[in-house]
């Protein structure tokens, strides 16, 4: 039996699906291009030596407030190219950066020494160091599932330093750090915890984090099934963004 030739209707919808996806791939291009334009990459080094890649967004001449963004897990600081942008055009100067042993590489940046959760809070100490370096006087973190964990534990450290710390899908616990009652008795800035109805774990957390918390504080749970950073671009991005910079405007403007 000869093989039956392929159907015209099959070749043609093979050859859209082909053309939508390298569309969608240069879409997503351009809007990496238009997030960093203007940005600036650069390095620094932790207390322990390792040396971090980041990206600075904004002017530090001009810029008093700065923000710092810390990723999750499995990304890298490209997941908040767009929204650090965002709060540069409203006058703040952004930090991203990658976390030790994160090496997207190209624009993305590489981030030397191993991956190591634990490690977080020392590198996010490093990346506040650098930021307050540049000029701002006040700080605020911004952290995604274990960058949120980590915020915290900076926070609680750090005391007064630090102006507000908003968390989206933070976890209570992962690998080596954990953001308990005693953890969050000590973080005296301005807290907004963010997460999606969807994700039970992140939710459940978020809640425990409100209630285990001295004010101010804020708990945000949103219809989604969204974690970390993709609430800024799921079904409720608008609200999320929205809400993470009108904390910032009230307890860290720019």
């Amino acid at each position: 039996m000869r093989p039956s030739a392929p159907r015209p209707h099959l070749a043609l919808l093979v050859t859209v699906l082909a053309l939508s996806a390298s569309a969608c791939v240069d879409a997503a291009g351009d809007v990496r291009a238009d997030a960093i334009a203007g940005s600036t990459a650069v390095t620094f080094r932790t207390q322990d030596g390792v040396e971090l890649a980041g990206r600075l967004f904004g002017d530090p001449g001009t810029a008093r407030t700065g923000i710092v963004f810390a990723h999750m897990l499995p990304a890298d600081q490209t997941s908040w190219y767009e929204f650090a942008k965002r709060a540069s055009d409203q006058g703040y100067l952004a930090l991203t950066f990658d976390f030790r042993g994160y090496c997207p590489g190209g624009d993305g940046g590489c981030s030397r020494g191993e991956r190591n959760v634990s490690a977080d809070p020392t590198d996010l100490t490093a990346a506040v160091a650098y930021l307050r370096s540049r000029g701002p006087d006040t700080i605020a973190l911004v952290g995604a599932s274990m960058g949120g964990t980590a915020a915290l534990l900076v926070a609680a450290e750090q005391g007064g330093a630090i102006a507000t710390v908003v968390t989206l899908s933070a976890p209570q616990a992962i690998e080596g750090m954990v953001a308990g009652p005693d953890v969050l008795a000590r973080v005296t800035a301005a807290k907004l915890f963010v997460a999606g109805s969807g994700d039970g774990a992140a939710a459940e957390s978020a809640q425990a984090f409100a209630d285990q918390s001295p004010p101010p504080k804020r708990l945000e749970v949103v219809a989604s099934d969204d974690h970390g950073t993709a609430l800024l671009s799921g079904n409720q991005a608008e609200i999320v963004r929205n809400l993470v910079l009108a904390e910032l405007a009230q307890y860290a403007p720019a």
